[in-house]
């Protein structure tokens, strides 16, 4: 219990000791950089200490039980709902991307030459398709 509460402690630490001298730092130049290498430092060394307090080497069997099975299989799905999840998520960013870098140059074309207006939508769904894409692997991982 004490272990988690010193983690917790840190963790804490290591978020508002460099949001703190990043807001105390404003009138300086440079207060960003300092503040986000302080955040790194932080973050690194809470990473550091929980291994070093939560990982201690004691390596206990389990027994093979029903139980046992019941919770991999759960652990499993969990994996699987995991993996739906990121890829529909990244897909989504990734178009997200896409589309506004298609849609501005879309834009930008078509108010030279309005003739273009439908190359110009078709590549802007194909950017939108990514998204569709990764919905789709996503439902295959569940499927």
């Amino acid at each position: 219990m004490a272990t988690k509460i010193v983690i917790v402690a840190i963790l804490l630490c290591s978020i508002l000791i460099p949001v703190g001298g990043f807001l105390l730092g404003k009138r300086k130049e440079g207060g960003f950089k300092a503040a986000l290498g302080c955040n790194l430092f932080f973050f690194f060394g809470t990473l550091l200490i929980a291994d070093i307090l939560l990982f201690s080497g004691n390596i206990q069997a389990a027994e093979a039980t029903a139980e046992a099975a019941e919770a991999a299989a759960a652990g499993a799905e969990g994996w699987r709902y995991l993996a739906a999840a990121l890829s529909t998520g990244i897909a989504c960013i990734g178009a997200g991307i896409a589309v506004a870098s298609a849609a501005s140059a879309a834009l930008g074309a078509l108010s030279e030459d309005s003739s273009i207006m439908g190359k110009a939508l078709i590549f802007v769904a194909l950017a939108e398709s990514i998204a569709l894409y990764g919905v789709l692997i996503s439902f295959s991982i569940l499927g």
